[in-house]
């Protein structure tokens, strides 16, 4: 099977980049061999080695190490001009620069690729925890068509067994059995894509489709604390450029936190999320935004909670971890956008992100 064409312009570039590196390597060699012992110029092979270190596995950093090293010294055993013990003490200092270089640098790469993956792991734990509090909510949107299902199913089978059967009505249940079973479907494909674990892959989409998408799921939670839903979804939206499945996500945080805001209801008034997308123009063509906005009427925010609300483990819960909001803004600034909350003046806590619009 064909590789991909992005893996096989990941694959060429990292080639090209090792051959420019050896080749870069000989040039040093060569300028640290014609020059006298007191020009060190075998310094220039550590900026190299941190090159190799952005580029190339740690495999290859090492051994591109190891040929520097091994470089220096048969240069310096080439050299015939200056003081050879001037060049003995360059030599070591070169040696020890490469060395600490590389050792240094491999360090780094490897905490940055532990801080990505402790990155990734917290987003799986968010995303898997958002679908958590909303199980009520999916295993009601799902029970709704099975029960259509087995009452269509039961009617089938009275039609099919009447003196004479009335096959038309029979056809009629049948199809409501198909209708209904891609219903459950689609339900269970939203909720698997929620859950996939894959790299962030951005792409051109409607913002306010992937919100009804993800309303859906939320519905039945909705219902269940009573909370009335408005919706002002702008209806010429241009498509937006991110992963869709990550800002679903945010969504559905935003979403959950309404909801918990306004749990218990008050009793002086109802409960309400207002949920509002619209175009903001930029000074340029393709600088505009999509800025997308929740707001509840429940106890809203203080100046001192506006500051704090996305620090990692600051929460007003008393059973949250202090996450979810920290997530949301990797995820947001990750794809080019930007979140932010406000307090409204008439009571209830708002929140808003924009998004880059698809080039």
């Amino acid at each position: 099977m064909t590789p991909p064409f992005s893996a096989l312009s990941s694959n060429t570039y990292r080639a090209l980049a090792l051959v420019g590196l050896c080749i870069l390597m000989v040039l040093v060699f060569i300028a640290d061999t014609v020059t006298n012992y007191a020009i060190a110029a075998a310094v220039f092979h550590t900026p190299l080695l941190l090159i190799a270190i952005r580029f190339l596995s740690a495999r290859l950093v090492i051994a591109l190490t190891g040929i520097s090293m091994a470089l220096t010294v048969v240069s310096v055993l080439l050299t015939r001009s200056g003081d050879y013990d001037v060049g003995l003490i360059n030599t070591g200092i070169s040696l020890v620069a490469i060395a600490v270089t590389a050792y240094l640098g491999l360090k780094l790469k490897s905490v940055q690729a532990a801080a990505h993956e402790t990155r990734e792991h917290l987003l799986r734990l968010s995303r898997l925890t958002t679908l958590g509090q909303l199980s009520t909510s999916i295993a009601h949107e799902v029970s709704q068509p099975l029960a259509a299902i087995n009452s269509s199913a039961g009617a089938c089978q009275r039609w099919l067994e009447a003196s004479p059967p009335n096959i038309e009505k029979a056809q009629a249940a049948a199809q409501r059995i198909v209708y209904d079973a891609q219903r459950a479907k689609d339900v269970l494909d939203r909720v698997r894509s929620i859950t996939r674990n894959e790299a962030p892959a951005s792409s051109a989409f409607d913002l306010n489709l992937a919100l009804t998408e993800l309303l859906s799921l939320s519905s039945g939670e909705m219902q269940r604390h009573h909370i009335d839903l408005r919706l002002a979804l702008q209806t010429d939206l241009p498509p937006v450029y991110a992963d869709r499945v990550q800002i679903q996500q945010v969504m559905a945080n935003l979403l959950l936190n309404a909801i918990e805001a306004l749990s218990p209801p008050s009793s002086s008034h109802a409960a309400c999320i207002s949920i509002e997308t619209s175009f903001l123009p930029g000074d340029k063509p393709q600088t505009g935004k999509v800025l997308f906005s929740i707001k509840d009427n429940g106890p809203g925010l203080s100046g001192t909670q506006l500051s704090e609300l996305f620090n990692t483990f600051w929460t007003t819960k008393p059973t949250g971890l202090g996450l979810g909001l920290t997530i949301s803004r990797t995820i947001i600034d990750a794809n080019n956008g930007h979140i932010w909350a406000t307090h409204q003046t008439d009571g209830g806590a708002a929140f808003h992100f924009t998004l880059p619009l698809a080039p």
